[in-house]
């Protein structure tokens, strides 16, 4: 197969980073725990595919708002249930649910493709701290301890910062796009677009934004990171108030990896994600939002989020509680 150019490349990812378009759609992947290696099974929506390091994912379609897309994740996940391993099974720690919305329209404004991926970038890592369900010494996620050097908001416009991670960040192999093109290992336009599908920031620029942030979530604990996402972002209210409550956080040291090891127990992260469940919670009742989802926010906003916990303090009190 014929090689690209590192000209070619860069033009290549740069060209489909982006497919500007107003809020609207919402898609959603759940990892789900595998007892056997998957070939891809079809739902009544989306599909069931093996995942490239441990948990199986069940990917929904790109749906026309928040509660299609949560109704379609509810049907696709009872229907691959069978070909899953038991809900009591722990989930690995690579598990996590990522979130699609659309990239925005080009210019300014609360629409605007710019604004939101400054404003996904500063929600990235509240969410994480928030959602915080993989823990190991010394961290509430160790999915999000990867991510501890990673900038709040990366430099430059949408296009020059995704162009820039996807050519310097190294595969599992260990090189880089652009290292790989120096060597003269150039890489072919299948072997590109594996390397785009492999990468996995917190954002992504994948036509659309998608957002991986959240840890495996307990029951049907999935639905409130992809609720929030769609909501603080798509929600006009809602993303001017979470622009608001994150304004600070990209002068904020380390936050990354506070939101791994400290996660809610970080003051900081606390405040801003209180002010954030409440903006959603707000916006889900002005929309009309089922009562099960609201009460669902509700009961984590209590739970968790006012108390400055997440998910992995309680599997931590159980590990160090006495006999």
């Amino acid at each position: 197969m014929t090689t690209l150019t590192e000209q070619a490349a860069e033009q290549l990812i740069a060209a489909g980073a982006f497919a500007p378009a107003p809020p609207g759609f919402v898609g959603a992947a759940v990892d789900v725990p595998a007892p056997r290696p998957l070939t891809r099974h079809p739902l009544r929506h989306g599909f069931l595919k093996a995942g490239s390091a441990g948990p199986a994912i069940v990917s929904g379609p790109p749906s026309p708002g928040l509660a299609v897309c949560l109704d379609r994740m509810t049907d696709d996940l009872r229907a691959a249930r069978p070909l899953i391993a038991p809900p009591g099974d722990r989930f690995s720690p690579e598990a996590g649910i990522r979130v699609g919305l659309e990239a925005g329209l080009p210019g300014g404004g609360v629409l605007g493709l710019r604004r939101r991926w400054r404003l996904a970038h500063r929600l990235a890592p509240v969410l994480a701290a928030a959602f915080a369900n993989a823990p190991a010494p010394g961290w509430r996620s160790t999915r999000q301890a990867s991510r501890r050097n990673l900038p709040v908001v990366p430099p430059g416009d949408p296009r020059s910062a995704w162009l820039g991670y996807a050519m310097s960040t190294p595969a599992p192999a260990g090189l880089s796009l652009r290292d790989r093109f120096r060597a003269g290992d150039a890489p072919t336009a299948a072997q590109l677009a594996a390397h785009l599908d492999a990468l996995r920031p917190p954002v992504a620029a994948r036509g659309h934004l998608e957002l991986d942030v959240a840890d495996a979530q307990p029951g049907d604990g999935w639905r409130l990171p992809i609720a929030l996402a769609a909501t603080l972002l798509d929600d006009p209210q809602a993303a001017e108030e979470a622009e608001t409550a994150t304004a600070h956080l990209s002068a904020e040291p380390g936050l990354w990896e506070r939101a791994a090891r400290d996660a809610l127990t970080d003051p900081v992260l606390a405040a801003v994600a209180r002010d954030c469940f409440l903006s959603a919670y707000a916006a889900l009742a002005r929309q009309g939002a089922s009562r099960s989802l609201r009460d669902a926010l509700a009961d984590y906003t209590e739970r968790y989020v006012l108390r400055a916990r997440t998910p992995a303090d309680d599997i931590l009190d159980r590990l160090t509680a006495r006999p």
